[in-house]
């Protein structure tokens, strides 16, 4: 599959995932946050870093960037979209997910191997894994926390939306625990965590990240 990630002013995991991408067995195509142009890529990876310097909000800056409107779009229309970090931040002030990622609790950046459980296997970033897989994946963040309503959360829970949930420590005071979400269709994701970290062994990360781009494959097979 051909797989876009997109680069705003501030981005800095962006060579990262397009890297990830490839060890995954899919070919990155990177993508400019000025254009409308999707370049007929059949999925889209917003990466992690300080779009924008993380003025006004998290995110808040990047959502009106032209590439977005395109990203929107085709996340209707049920293309696959995973965001990483400032990209799960991106989508939650798209209205593509519900809730909102907040300062840490602890009110300090936070930068540490953080084990995960995959609770959502069904969507096309997740596919790879077996339900309830414990990995542990690089996290890094200073506004992680993700909040909503009382509501909110119910259905999350309830619908199986909550992808993967924070063991052993909760880093950033997230409700719930949790560390991803996705839509009610599935087909968009937003993780805290960096699986583009974890993709190889020469890092010393290991590769239990891997399955979020290697599940894009299987997806294209179903």
């Amino acid at each position: 599959m051909k797989v876009g990630v997109v680069t705003f002013p501030g981005s800095l995991d962006d060579v990262d995932a397009q890297r990830a991408v490839r060890f995954g067995g899919n070919e990155a195509v990177a993508l400019w946050h000025g254009d409308h142009d999707l370049m007929g890529v059949d999925a889209v990876v917003l990466p992690g870093g300080f779009s924008y310097g993380d003025y006004l909000r998290c995110g808040a800056i990047s959502r009106f960037s032209p590439v977005m409107a395109e990203v929107i779009d085709a996340a209707g229309r049920g293309m696959p979209v995973l965001g990483i970090c400032n990209g799960f931040q991106i989508l939650c002030e798209s209205h593509l997910l519900p809730g909102a990622l907040i300062r840490n609790d602890h009110r300090k950046f936070v930068c540490r191997d953080q084990r995960l459980r995959i609770e959502n296997t069904r969507t096309p970033w997740t596919s790879s894994y077996v339900q309830d897989a414990e990995v542990t994946i690089v996290l890094k963040n200073g506004e992680g926390g993700f909040v909503a309503d009382a509501d909110t959360l119910d259905r999350l829970e309830g619908e199986g939306q909550v992808v993967a949930r924070y063991l052993e420590v909760n880093p950033n005071g997230s409700l719930r625990d949790i560390a991803g979400i996705s839509n009610a269709a599935g087909n968009v994701v937003g993780l805290m965590p960096h699986p583009e970290h974890a993709v190889e062994d020469l890092t010393g990360a290991g590769t239990q990240g891997l399955g979020f781009f290697t599940s894009l494959v299987e997806a294209s097979f179903a």
